[in-house]
């Protein structure tokens, strides 16, 4: 299988799972990407060397489009509570900025090995904690403004340091409030955007600085070929995956996303 008719099959997973479960970007490309980049290019290359870095600025270009689509697509279903994302959405943008830039600064195998540990305390949570397998109780309190702040700056700042959007944070997040599972997947979507466009314009604005040549489809850390076949898989996946958007039931949608975490946990630790 060709290298590009590779991504384009992933990127049509990638919309799958970012239209039913609120992510695929971070959590299908970064993986994939960072194989590949390490696999085709020399360890003490400039690309090689810098593998995740463009692994996570790619993945950030393409939740652009991922993120975009999704968002109108389950505006159209009804899914979308805005007073519960419109609060947020400003303060993950900035703490987005920041991510990037820490990004930037990091040995590749760290930021590897810190997406890893990031996915392992996740679904150790969903697991563990009560409020995420089961549907939790409705009518909890809204969060303070100084919660709403923080939490959005955390968020952020994890998503676009690790390029995965920040529904993993997103999620858990929605679900805890009593909200269910179609719905909060649904809500990861426009969070991920403030994540995708404040991270992408980062790393590509790191191109004027003294940052390494990796050739003339790069824009920054952005692959611009990788990232626009894998938008192309994108839409195609969420075309495909729309029409079971509400349709999956509660306990069986938050089972599924644990599971999808483990996959991704076990790819890219395996490397």
């Amino acid at each position: 299988m060709s290298l590009y008719l590779l991504l384009a099959v992933c990127g049509c997973l990638t919309g799958i799972t970012t239209v039913l479960f609120g992510f695929g970007g971070g959590f299908v490309v970064v993986p994939l990407l960072y194989r590949l980049l390490s696999q085709l290019n020399a360890a003490d290359s400039a690309i090689g060397r810098s593998a995740m870095q463009i692994a996570v600025a790619t993945s950030t270009c393409v939740m652009i489009f991922g993120a975009l689509l999704a968002t109108l697509r389950h505006q159209r279903a009804g899914t979308l509570d805005w007073s519960q994302l419109s609060p947020l959405m400003g303060f993950i943008g900035a703490g987005a900025v920041a991510g990037a830039l820490a990004a930037a600064t990091v040995h590749g195998e760290e930021l590897r090995w810190a997406f890893a540990a990031y996915l392992a305390l996740t679904i150790l949570d969903c697991w563990l904690r009560p409020g995420f397998l089961s549907q939790p109780a409705k009518g909890r309190a809204a969060p303070s403004s100084i919660a709403t702040a923080l939490s959005g700056l955390v968020i952020g700042w994890v998503a676009a340091f690790l390029g995965v959007g920040g529904s993993v944070m997103t999620v858990p997040l929605m679900r805890r409030r009593g909200i269910a599972m179609g719905r909060a997947t649904a809500m990861a979507n426009p969070l991920s955007l403030p994540v995708a466009l404040a991270g992408t314009a980062t790393y590509a604005a790191l191109s004027a600085g003294p940052t390494p040549s990796f050739g003339a489809w790069y824009l920054g850390n952005v692959d611009l070929r990788a990232a626009a076949v894998l938008v192309v898989g994108t839409w195609v996946g969420i075309r495909v995956a729309s029409p079971w958007i509400g349709r999956i039931p509660d306990r069986v949608h938050a089972r599924i996303y644990v599971g999808l975490l483990v996959i991704v946990l076990m790819a890219i630790a395996a490397h």
